[in-house]
């Protein structure tokens, strides 16, 4: 029987967990956001990794078909993202009982309760198709959004259609409810859900269009040549995958040792033995992806750190801010609220600054002071948003430089790690400060290399000691 290794990073914004087979091959990633209850997001993100190893294994598997039947691997890849939709089907009714519950318990008036009541069964009924669609035609499960960030955006869209005064009970009843839908872990059953994708995935190509019909069509799929040859035998693909596919769904994935690491660590369900820190296995992670490694910066939501490594990937100095989250992926956080727009639009707007603005402070307490600030002088938000950007690259570059400085190769890693105008101002002031012959690595599992690392410190089962320690046992 096979053996597998976890690695859980339980940040202080996301949850990540990583599944290696016995050759380090990841075949297994999950991802959530980190919740008031670290033991679910830990459970959460373990789940989400198995049933990805699943996929991983079944592709594995099916490597030489999928290699000469485009048709075999567009039903693949279309129930897994199906697969996806039915996990946030079963949490959003979850969700839907707990908004009724939050209701019924905080308006007291009958006739006030059936109001608001009225309208959350309006709101569910608009947003479910939208979902819907977007899980089966625009591929949202591969996008990696969270069940409260994707929930959250229809919720809202739907609230700010109504009239202003209901805006305030609505969000009440949204704010006490979505925290114990959240907290709670939801067991799924792999093939019962498999099966439920498969009969979805029936719907969806039964409505294929006969020819070509333009780039986008709102209630269902655009001309796909791939999907195009499911169309009339998707009945004959599907059965002729089911057992291949059932197979998978019985694997026993027997995790032989785990590893746990990140900020909330401590907290982590797992042995004593079995927890790392954070900064050996970011390291060892990205050592791992990039064996050249020499220097490591890691920009999470709660901190900063800066690792320097030797050839084999073990720590030899660093350095870290823990003490607030400047600069960091929460900053970031509170500056695209303050703006009123998603995180994932921080970065493509920063890149359309024509100039940097001195940001004086990266600092969360003042971020919104300084921002309103700049703002009401007429700086443009792009301009504002580049300096800030670049005001988060030059507070790690002091992180850096306090390290030991950049080596050749230079490893980038964490969440931050995403966001293009991050990358655009770390290129310049690296290769300004430290030479044009600088190799900056980027992986797109950059989020991952705490979690891979620790799944490989998990299959080697090495105990490892950061410098100040290895000093500390030699005192003693």
């Amino acid at each position: 029987m096979s053996k597998y290794y976890l690695g859980v990073d339980l940040g202080s914004t996301t949850s990540k967990a990583i599944i290696i087979n016995e050759q380090d091959e990841i075949i297994g990633r999950g991802i959530t956001n980190t919740r008031a209850n670290y033991a679910v997001a830990a459970d959460i993100a373990r789940d989400e990794a198995v049933y990805d190893a699943r996929f991983s294994v079944l592709k594995k598997n099916l490597e030489a078909d999928l290699k000469a039947r485009p048709e075999y691997r567009k039903y693949i890849n279309d129930l897994e993202s199906v697969f996806r939709y039915e996990q946030f089907k079963v949490r959003l009714d979850r969700l839907g009982d707990e908004l009724v519950k939050t209701c019924r318990e905080f308006f007291q008036e009958p006739e006030k309760q059936e109001e608001i009541l009225g309208h959350l069964r309006a709101i569910r009924r608009a947003f479910k198709p939208k979902i819907k669609h977007d899980y089966l035609y625009n591929d949202l499960g591969s996008k990696n959004q969270f069940f409260r960030d994707i929930v959250s955006e229809k919720y809202n869209e739907q609230v700010s259609l109504l009239p202003t005064e209901l805006f305030e009970p609505l969000m009440t009843v949204w704010d006490k409810s979505i925290t114990p839908a959240e907290n709670e872990v939801v067991k799924f059953e792999f093939k019962t859900l498999v099966h439920e994708a498969m009969e979805l995935l029936k719907d969806k190509y039964a409505n294929l269009p006969d020819e070509p019909q333009g780039s986008t069509i709102v209630d269902g799929p655009a001309f796909d040549q791939e999907m195009y040859l499911l169309k009339g035998q998707f009945n004959t693909v599907a059965e002729s995958l089911r057992e291949r596919i059932d197979e998978v769904a019985g694997l026993d994935f027997q995790i032989a040792n785990m590893t746990g690491t990140g900020y909330g660590r401590a907290l982590l369900p797992f042995p004593e033995d079995c927890i790392r820190s954070e900064i050996l296995c970011h390291a060892f992670g990205a050592h791992a992806v990039f064996p050249d490694t020499r220097t490591v910066l890691d920009i999470g939501g709660q901190d900063t750190k800066a690792i320097q490594v030797d050839q084999y990937g073990l720590v030899t100095s660093f350095q870290m801010n823990d003490r607030c989250a400047a600069g960091c992926g929460r900053y970031l956080g509170y500056i695209a609220d303050e703006m009123s727009i998603s995180l994932n639009e921080l970065g493509p707007l920063a890149l359309k600054a024509e100039k940097e603005v001195n940001i004086c402070s990266t600092c969360t307490v003042f971020a919104g002071a300084e921002l309103r600030e700049l703002t009401n002088l007429g700086e443009k938000r792009e301009d504002i948003l580049g300096g800030l950007h670049k005001a988060i690259i030059m507070r790690a570059m002091s992180l850096i430089a306090r390290s030991g400085g950049v080596f050749n190769e230079f490893t980038f890693t964490g969440g931050v790690a995403r966001n293009q105008a991050v990358i655009k101002y770390l290129g310049q002031l690296v290769r300004e400060n430290y030479g044009e012959g600088i190799t900056i690595n980027i992986h797109t599992d950059s989020i991952f290399m705490g979690a891979l690392g620790g799944a490989m410190f998990a299959r080697r089962n090495v105990k490892a000691e950061l410098p100040d320690q290895k000093k500390s046992a030699k005192v003693a």
